[in-house]
């Protein structure tokens, strides 16, 4: 089917001909770009040259790391054209190397088309071609599944001997053609440890006997044939010298590719065809030879994906169920032909199956986007760009939990006390749980404010980044830090609606910690200081929720003493609805607002 590696193939050595000082996003890394020369003394005719790039974060070592098929390109290297016109849409997660580099581990990037040709005619060149120096494969030679397989095992030889690796914890990745050989590297080198295969249909996880969707005749055809061993042609083969077969004919099938992964960490990820993750990739038949590959996985005494039965009755379960209380695990998002929405629980479930504790990152400037990676964060920023695109929004509020939690749907006291008080003024709240300045600037900077054009923009922020423990002597720092976090909120929020009207509000008192009231009272002050812009107004209220040395008056706080009780929320009303009268004018007698939305946690059967 996929072809035999030849006994002696010739032998790749790694050069690394850049180590430099990089970052992605805002995370600092060491990023290495490393070509692999297979050794053609035997036919110097054909170069064969591998390209790999690998990034490990700059405070950690040895960190686990996955091989992605893909372009190998240093982190800040300019995006190509060709590339760039396939950037996700606003709402879409962070990058799959940001998402891993965030959580403490390294990525590298392995460009398949550098280890063999995605064509027919390349089987003349590439590794399978100086294997058989220049001449036609035999039938029962590999094709270029098994080719960047091999390649991927050669990355693997590299990065045993990269001390900024774990290569005890290696991971391959690829989407569609190289989902398929994400599944084949897995299957054959058990040095890999983990795998994230994503829409690999026909020829990955699809079972060739399902008669749906793409068939063994595809992978035979003049575009696909060169992915599989020259043999793999007959079971395509209507007319023959030796009749016809068909996928019947097929010894083996895909639930067994998957079972050769067991017992090690094996992800399936479809998306939906709405979106564009086309039905002819069999989510359904897929499905079923996962479960069909369950028994293997429980003989090794390992947890499958926890489905029972006959897998040949078997159905998906719905969309963004995630099956990952196993060593196998299935899930199939709502987005499109990728398996980028589905980073955000891969990464967590290998973290904890692998049992790796990262060390935290270093600080990160306030004035520096940083987006949140927990999938319940990333759900919560899709739906609040989808709350934004619906527009009618005149008045935008955004911040953290103190504001998230006024205008929340598992906060119905609250946004109660909300729709009394803002209810025809088209309010809209954009605020989020534990976000510090950093993840509100990326959220702003990724579709949340796009296209809102807003007339008045509140803007409350900044207690996550006092916190209630500022280490002694860092105190003037840390009000400096915030304070250009601040301004860079404003900053960005004047970039997205010019138009707007900016109230900032400043920092509540907390009282978790009255040693912090002086750096919240410094940052207040210079916070007063942007209201020296035009359209940027300064509001502070906090003589009404404190005596003059901080302390809360009764009922104000909730037991945390940080976060406002209804009757701090109303004192914040009071203060801002006279200037939204003299802005926008009075309420009118319906609202146009979108609908309030919460925590997506809280939301989930």
């Amino acid at each position: 089917m996929l072809g035999r590696v030849p006994l002696n193939p010739p032998k790749i050595t790694w050069v690394v001909s850049k180590t430099v000082s990089d970052h992605v996003g805002p995370y600092p890394v060491v990023a290495r770009e490393l070509t692999g020369r297979a050794d053609n003394a035997a036919y110097p005719e054909i170069n064969v040259e591998i390209q790999m790039v690998v990034v490990t974060p700059a405070w950690a070592k040895p960190v686990p790391l996955m091989i992605m098929f893909g372009r190998a390109a240093l982190p800040s290297a300019p995006v190509p054209e060709a590339f760039a016109r396939f950037a996700p849409p606003a709402g879409s997660d962070p990058p799959p190397a940001l998402q891993l580099i965030a959580a403490g581990w390294g990525y590298a990037l392995l460009n398949p088309n550098s280890v063999q040709a995605d064509n027919g005619a390349g089987l003349t060149q590439g590794i399978i071609g100086l294997s058989n120096k220049g001449q036609p494969r035999k039938p029962e030679d590999w094709g270029a599944l098994r080719a960047w397989a091999w390649g991927a095992s050669r990355a693997l030889d590299y990065l045993e001997t990269d001390t900024s690796v774990d290569a005890k914890h290696v991971g391959i990745e690829g989407v569609s053609r190289y989902g398929k050989a994400a599944l084949v590297t897995m299957a054959f080198d058990t040095r890999f440890a983990l795998a994230l295969v994503g829409s690999s249909g026909e020829g990955g996880v699809k079972p060739h006997r399902r008669n749906f969707g793409e068939a063994v005749e595809n992978l035979t055809g003049t575009g696909e044939y060169h992915w599989m061993a020259g043999n793999f042609l007959k079971y395509g083969a209507a007319e023959a010298s030796f009749g016809s077969k068909n996928a019947g004919d097929i010894p083996v099938d895909s639930h067994e590719l998957i079972a050769l992964c067991a017992p090690r960490l094996t992800f399936i990820s479809y998306g939906v065809p709405e979106k564009g993750d086309a039905k002819w990739l069999d989510q359904q038949g897929s499905f079923m030879a996962t479960v069909a590959a369950g028994s293997v996985f429980r003989l090794l005494s390992v947890k499958d994906i926890g489905v029972a039965g006959d897998y040949r009755t078997t159905q998906m379960p719905p969309v963004n169920t995630s099956l990952l209380d196993g060593r196998l695990a299935w899930r199939q998002h709502d987005g499109g032909h990728t398996d980028g929405p589905n980073w955000k629980y891969f990464i967590p479930w290998a973290t904890k199956s692998i049992g790796y504790t990262a060390p935290p990152p270093p600080s990160i400037a306030a004035d520096l986007a940083v987006p949140r990676t927990d999938a319940n964060s990333l759900i919560a920023h899709t739906q609040l760009v989808e709350k934004a695109k619906k527009g009618g929004i005149d008045i935008y509020f955004e911040g953290d939990s103190i504001t998230r939690r006024w205008g929340a749907t598992d906060y119905p006291q609250l946004l109660a006390n909300w729709n009394r008080n803002f209810f025809g003024w088209n309010a809209a709240d954009f605020g989020w749980g534990a976000d510090r300045i950093q993840n509100i600037l990326w959220r702003l900077n990724n579709g949340e404010l796009d296209n809102v054009n807003p007339k008045i923009v509140v803007l409350l922020a900044g207690t996550n980044n006092v916190g209630n423990a500022i280490p002694e002597g860092t105190q003037d720092a840390v009000a400096a830090d915030v304070t250009r976090g601040m301004q860079a909120l404003v900053a960005a929020i004047r970039s997205k609606a010019p138009e707007a009207t900016v109230i900032v509000t400043g920092i509540f008192p907390r009282n978790d910690n009255l040693a912090v009231l002086p750096v919240i009272n410094q940052i207040n002050a210079n916070l007063a200081k942007l209201a020296d812009q035009p359209k940027v107004r300064y509001l502070n209220i906090n003589d009404q929720l404190a005596d003059a040395h901080g302390r809360l008056f009764d009922g104000m706080m909730t037991a945390d003493k940080l976060h406002p009780a209804e009757k701090a929320y109303q004192v914040w009303a009071n203060a801002l609805k006279p200037i939204v009268q003299e802005l926008v004018g009075p309420p009118a007698a319906q609202d146009h607002a979108p609908p309030p939305t919460g925590n997506p946690a809280q939301q989930r059967p």
